[in-house]
């Protein structure tokens, strides 16, 4: 007969601490079987397992011709510019043909339109264009408002292409906001993420370049090592691989070692933004915080509201706001960049996919609005704007279905039921004409 498991579960909570220079350096646990009950589908007293909701943004919209998927309902085709996210079908629903409710200002109007479900703020004007901030708290936090508490981050704001500059307002430069003219950084240093998410002292982050953390948390003496069963054995030592891979591709690829305060994780290489690299490892971070429960809400900003980013990978010369501008139809450029971005965002989603967690893994128990601020950069319109919705926020999605609307239906349905599926429980997302207490029913499950 096997022997009859007595001893307490592992609370939810449980870090292991190190004394180093300076201070304490702490490092959360992964979700481990001990944590759960004995069906694996909640923890061990009686919670229910963490719900998450997150927010991706590209700027400058998209391509809707080579956008839409060719089929509907589940099991969609992918479009030529959703080819990237093919084999992540599973968990990402489109919904296209919404249509931005409120004020119509290039930029502006639908930035603020899907995020908050509201006009602009506006501010005042500069040269022929507006200054405007955003009227209300953006959707990343009405979840931050429903989480709160339940985790030690509110939520974290990761940023991957830099923000090149414009005098129109914090609706260009920021993504998160709290209110008009509060906004959330994003945070474009991979190191300062690092430091901020792992709780390491000032003194002590320098430190950490020349002796790790994972060196001064002696896990196994710890008494842990003797509490966890196999499997959770086999995910610590997995975890604790994947955190010192990070360490390591930090020191490697900034020159940690050799510099006092870095100033960036990634500086531009003979003036190219590294915009894989960097991609890659602001997945790995969100990846590693979600997995340890340091937050429920997190955003990240690919690029901005009107980005000017220079997209050389596929062969760009100009800021990609330029070109949506300048370049002549059919924009193949435009498009290239498009495809450029959604492969990585299926780096990213890919990233949550593959960390295991409660017998599946982190993206089952996310809801992910990924959406830019324009459905087309060259004409500017705010009109089938591109939607995705991604994960399956622990059974509440559905995931894999194309929902395509008539009649410009109001965008805030899409954003209501993302917030559904994340968990949030709210019965309305906007006000004035982008006001809905609607939902997108078959994205649902």
């Amino acid at each position: 007969m096997a022997r009859r498991w007595t001893r307490k579960p592992l609370s939810r909570r449980t870090v292991l601490k190190a004394a180093v220079v300076g201070g304490v350096a702490t490092l959360p646990l992964p979700l481990l079987d001990v944590m759960l009950d004995s069906t694996g589908e909640a923890l061990a007293g009686g919670e229910a397992l963490p719900d998450r909701f997150g927010l991706w943004f590209w700027g400058n919209g998209v391509r809707p011709e080579q956008w839409v998927p060719p089929t509907q309902g589940a099991n969609w085709t992918p479009s030529v510019e959703l080819e990237p996210l093919a084999d992540l079908v599973p968990y990402v629903s489109v919904v296209s043909g919404c249509a931005i409710q409120t004020a119509t200002h290039p930029h502006h109007s639908g930035m603020t339109g899907i995020l908050t479900g509201k006009p602009y703020h506006h501010l005042g004007v500069v040269r022929d264009t507006i200054v405007s901030t955003f009227a209300d708290q953006s959707v990343d936090q009405i979840a931050a408002d429903a989480f709160s508490g339940m985790a030690p981050f509110r939520s974290i704001e990761a940023g991957v292409t830099w923000f090149r500059g414009t005098d129109e307002g914090s609706t260009f430069q920021h993504l998160s906001h709290n209110g008009p003219n509060n906004p959330n950084p994003s945070e474009y240093d991979a190191v300062r993420l690092y430091e901020r998410l792992f709780a390491l002292p000032t003194e002590g982050a320098r430190t950490f370049a020349r002796r790790s953390v994972l060196d001064a948390l002696d896990w196994k003496g710890q008494r842990l090592h003797g509490f966890l069963g196999t499997n959770d054995r086999v995910r610590m030592e997995q975890y604790l691989d994947s955190v010192r891979a990070l360490e390591v591709r930090l020191e490697q690829e900034t020159g940690l070692c050799e510099a006092t305060e870095p100033t960036t994780a990634y500086p531009d290489v003979g003036g190219q933004e590294q915009i894989e690299q960097k991609n890659a490892v602001m997945a790995d971070l969100i990846a590693t915080a979600l997995a340890c429960d340091l937050t429920r809400v997190f955003s990240v900003q690919f690029s901005t509201c009107g980005s000017g980013v220079i997209m050389w990978p596929v062969g760009a010369a100009n800021s990609l706001h330029q070109i949506c501008h300048d370049e002549g139809l059919p924009q193949p450029t435009v498009h290239a960049a498009t495809v450029f971005t959604m492969e990585q965002f299926a780096v990213f989603l890919r990233t949550l996919r593959d960390t295991p967690e409660a017998g599946g893994n982190l993206l089952d128990s996310c809801s992910i609005l990924a959406t830019s601020e324009l459905a087309d950069g060259w004409t500017h319109s705010n009109s089938d704007f591109p939607i995705l919705v991604a994960g399956k926020g622990n059974g509440r999605l559905a995931g894999g279905v194309h929902v395509r609307a008539t009649n410009g239906r109001n965008t805030s349905d899409a954003v209501l039921t993302a917030l559904r599926g994340g968990g949030v429980d709210v019965a309305s997302f906007g006000g004035e004409g982008g006001y809905s207490t609607s939902v997108v029913s078959e994205i649902l499950s």
